[in-house]
């Protein structure tokens, strides 16, 4: 299911206009990625929470010269931790 998807099966299931489901989806979407940039979390209880993780810098290897070594800088990434409900929803 995509976003288009997602917004046309929320509008029929909740009676709202597709252009305030949208409104809506825009506006999480916004508020977990500025959470997530403060350093914070977002957590939906049942479904799951919303974090943000450092990945420490690494060496690697260049793929185009494998003989190279190459420095990988540090970076933050999304973590995604299932809830209880989900996972038990999934287990079915």
């Amino acid at each position: 299911m995509n976003k288009a998807e997602l917004i046309s099966h929320l509008a029929e299931t909740s009676g709202l206009a597709k252009k305030q489901v949208e409104d809506l989806m825009e506006g999480f979407v916004a508020t977990v990625v500025k959470t997530l940039q403060a350093g914070g979390e977002v957590t939906i209880a049942g479904f799951g929470t919303f974090s943000a993780k450092q990945r420490a810098g690494r060496t690697g290897v260049n793929p185009q010269n494998p003989s190279e070594k190459i420095q990988i800088p540090a970076v933050t990434v999304p973590k995604f931790k299932a809830g209880k409900n989900l996972k038990d929803a999934l287990k079915q």
